[in-house]
């Protein structure tokens, strides 16, 4: 075999060498369970799948070689081990059901682990959910999300308390600003050993993070002040206790770049290495039996951005936006064909419902909606009075015209009907606080804009809240002429074996371009429907 390390171009394609083919560069890297060799003859440099390479002789001279690489090779194989699944992959949670039963259910039946938007729901709906997976999927994974709750502690408690009665065994916690009893509660009370004395964490924990000081929190064990509270109220045992500081409180932390929802922006390859490193420190100090896992989340549309980030170093990968587009999503279909339509820079940060005193924004399409604009200036409202009867006679009659659409006060008349059985403790804290109850008032509207969004209110179009991130807009310009370009078409486990496909034949083509080869668009993997293609995902 002859090779070089020289700048070639692949100018011909060929399955079988000689046979000139000009989709053949696509066809032998799609054949990702055969090494794909770049090989210069008589007629010039071209592809060949499969077989393999004979020096000397009058064969073709091989300049470059593309091992086999199956998608399931993908990323951390103690990921995959862990939680049961074939990929290294996951579907977050997108809150309020929009990553819905039926989402979770398709992912898991194709090898992949997703989570369930259980965020905002209430414990009833939640545990509907949790029934339907028991009798739909019985024995595959899946994770629900635990979110941050710092405005209404009761929904993460109730919510900790549901998952421990229902044997949840792995939640992905999410916009964490700080521990809070209720998530140490749920890890440590899966603790116990096994025969061989060796420490068993049942609860599995997934931290989604945007900041590396947030990170470290999840890759120590459990502080010892909420461990000794949780023990002193009974809801730990001894033992529980005892091994808390045995273990990290996270299996696994996903670096979350630009998302959608609650996110930071920060870029990918700026803050995945950081979370590596602080990942490493950590381990060297308490070397766990098994370090935890970093993956990555955030601008992760098109399988040359999984690839990326497998290759910088991430355990997995986490998608969130582009799933929303999907069939199974819980969205309505006004939702999801606006979402089909989004360009990279159709996103923007807006006010976010559960936060909103805090001042925490989360990012959302502003294609087609004027709710980005509309929340922002509540926000701003907030912060310059004192109360809904403090504004000016002519921004309440603007508020109520245009944003609300309805007076003020039989808004609160709603709020008050809705917390008193979702959490009265609001109302309490609202009796004797006018800046409260206009911040309860004004989380209504941003409560509803989602609302109308996943019911598909056409009069309330306008408003539509629809969280999204960038990688929506990389996706469909990725998928533009394929058969993923018309919304009915998407579904999850499509999208999810294309990315994860993509991202092995992609891999093969950086190994190719790291030997000194040029490769023209026409290399670039295109999704085809599964059902015409070959065993990898490429057409026959």
């Amino acid at each position: 075999m002859s090779t070089s390390t020289a700048q070639h171009t692949v100018r011909w394609y060929g399955e079988g060498y000689p046979s000139p083919d000009p989709a053949g560069i696509h066809q032998a890297l799609g054949r990702l369970e055969q090494p794909c060799y770049i090989v210069s003859g008589p007629q010039g440099i071209g592809a060949v799948a499969g077989g393999s390479a004979v020096a000397g002789g009058d064969g073709p001279a091989v300049l470059a070689v593309a091992p086999a690489l199956s998608p399931q090779r993908l990323g951390s194989a103690e990921f995959r081990a862990a939680h049961g699944v074939r990929y290294a992959y996951m579907a977050g949670a997108m809150a309020g059901g929009i990553a819905s039963v039926e989402l979770v259910v398709a992912l898991a039946r194709q090898g992949f682990l997703a989570s369930f938007g259980a965020a905002g729901l209430l414990p009833d709906a939640i545990a509907k959910a949790l029934a339907r997976f028991r009798e739909e999927i019985p024995g595959l994974p899946y994770a629900v999300n635990l979110i941050h709750s710092p405005s209404e502690q009761r929904l993460e408690r109730d919510a900790v308390q549901l998952f421990l009665d229902h044997g949840v065994r792995c939640v992905e916690a999410s916009a964490y600003l700080d521990l809070t009893p209720h998530l140490v509660r749920y890890r440590l009370a899966g603790l116990r050993t096994d025969p061989s004395g060796r420490v068993v964490a049942e609860n599995r924990v997934i931290a989604k993070i945007s900041r590396g000081e947030t990170a470290e929190r999840f890759m120590r064990p459990a502080p010892a002040a909420l461990v000794e509270s949780l023990l002193a109220d009974g809801l730990i045992t001894a033992e529980q206790a005892r091994l808390a500081h045995l273990v990290a409180l996270a299996d696994d932390i996903t670096a979350e770049a630009d998302s959608g929802g609650h996110t930071d922006r920060r870029p990918l390859p700026a803050l995945l290495p950081v979370i590596l490193r602080i990942r490493d420190t950590i381990q060297r100090e308490y070397r766990y039996a098994r370090p935890i896992r970093v993956g990555a989340a955030g601008g992760l549309g098109t399988p040359v951005a999984v690839a990326g980030a497998f290759a910088m170093g991430a355990a997995y990968v986490v998608t969130g936006s582009v799933n929303q587009s999907c069939v199974e999503s819980g969205t309505s279909k006004a939702a999801r064909e606006v979402l089909a339509q989004a360009d990279i820079a159709d996103c923007v940060m807006a006010p976010a419902a559960d936060m909103f005193e805090m001042g925490v924004e989360l990012q959302v399409l502003r294609r087609g909606s004027m709710f980005p604009m509309r929340a922002g200036q509540l926000y701003r409202l907030y912060q310059m009075y004192d109360g809904i009867e403090a504004l000016p006679e002519a921004e309440r009659r603007r508020l109520e015209t245009q944003t609300f659409q309805r007076p003020l006060e039989d808004v609160w008349q709603e709020c008050v009907a809705y917390f008193s059985s979702r959490d009265p403790d609001q109302l309490s804290r609202a009796a004797d606080n006018p800046k409260r109850r206009m911040a309860l008032v004004f989380r209504w509207y941003l409560g509803m804009s989602s609302r109308w969004a996943v019911m598909g209110q056409a009069e309330r179009s306008a408003d539509f809240q629809i969280w999204c991130g960038p990688a929506m807009g990389s996706f469909n310009s990725w998928v533009a002429g394929s058969y993923l370009n018309t919304p009915g078409n998407r579904t999850v486990a499509d999208v999810a074996h294309h990315l994860v496909r993509g991202a092995a034949y992609h891999t093969r083509t950086a190994q190719l371009r790291a030997a000194g080869l040029t490769l023209p668009s026409t290399a670039e993997y295109v999704p085809v429907p599964l059902d015409t293609a070959g065993p990898t995902g490429v057409a026959s």
